[in-house]
């Protein structure tokens, strides 16, 4: 089993800045790309950062110059810090991880409960 727990979320105002954390544990060999999505009300769920294994980042359009993605490979955690808030930054984040366990010795793909943030104008 893997599990992934995200926290962090909560309510900003705006141009405010939090800081979401993502938590993997379990049968783990190694974890792969990790990566922060979002989904807005009536929205699907978008990528807004990525990681992957040798901590090569990547960001959408929306999260460039504003949210920051970095790992910490020995606590087998993710973060990702959002800057300068905005109302369309509410959503709930989710943490999305790619693990390849170690028995059975297989990639799995798993997703956190999410995390609200709520940025009110």
């Amino acid at each position: 089993q893997v599990q992934v727990v995200e926290s962090g979320g909560g309510l900003m105002q705006t141009g405010g800045s939090l800081r979401l954390s993502c938590a993997v544990s379990g049968d783990i060999f190694r974890v792969n790309t990790m990566a922060w999505f979002r989904q807005a009300p009536g929205k699907r769920r978008e990528l807004i950062a990525l990681i992957d294994y040798n901590h090569t980042t990547n960001y959408s359009d929306s999260a460039k110059g504003r949210f920051s993605i970095w790992r910490v490979d020995a606590e087998r955690s993710m973060y990702l810090q959002l800057n300068s808030l905005k109302p369309e930054d509410t959503a709930v984040y989710y943490c999305n991880v790619g693990v390849i366990r170690l028995l059975p010795h297989k990639y799995v793909e798993v997703w956190g409960q999410g995390t609200q943030v709520t940025v009110s104008s």
